[in-house]
């Protein structure tokens, strides 16, 4: 698949049409297949960095953001790859939101837009985060930011991500990831 505009239109079909909501976060089995035998060699390109062709309009950088901050979570789940492009996407959606882009799109897409801002492992980038999110009215995706800003007050970091990223745990941390719930 090349990059430009045909590759953001198949992104968005697929991740809003064909998988859609209940898919987002009850993935069906097999999902990431999917998402690696279609998607994998984009990613890879877009992980070069030019991203120039999804540039054109806010629904094509909203797939540039999928395909960074999205895809490689299922893709490379439980790796370091699920990662590897987190700057990328997050960079992508402080473009967008600087440039006031985000409010060009629907609420589901607009959090899809925001989530590289709760991926970050950084304070900063979170309390953004919850910022953009408190502007959307949906009190799920509030408290989901919210609650990924204080791991990352509490902690400067996900230690969920800690195994696969080859970091050491801290007895605080491996304390609370021994609580139900703690992962993300």
């Amino acid at each position: 698949m090349t990059l430009g505009k045909d590759a953001a239109e198949e992104v968005l079909a697929f991740w809003f049409e064909e998988l859609g909501e209940k898919g987002w976060f009850q993935p069906p089995d097999g999902l990431d297949d999917t998402i690696r035998n279609r998607f994998a060699g984009l990613h890879l390109e877009m992980a070069r960095g030019d991203l120039s062709a999804f540039h054109s309009s806010p629904r094509h950088r909203l797939a540039a953001i999928i395909v960074l901050d999205q895809f490689p979570r299922n893709m490379y789940r439980a790796t370091p790859l699920a990662f590897s492009t987190d700057w990328l996407a997050l960079r992508e959606a402080r473009l967008m939101v600087d440039a006031g882009l985000d409010r060009e799109l629907d609420v589901h897409s607009r959090c899809f837009s925001y989530l590289p801002f709760e991926h970050a492992e950084s304070i900063a980038e979170q309390d953004r985060c919850v910022q953009l999110f408190s502007h959307l009215g949906d009190a799920n995706y509030l408290d989901y930011a919210e609650r990924h800003r204080e791991v990352i007050r509490q902690f400067g970091r996900f230690p969920h991500r800690n195994a696969f990223v080859g970091r050491e745990s801290t007895k605080a941390e491996l304390d609370y990831l021994s609580q139900p719930g703690s992962g993300f």
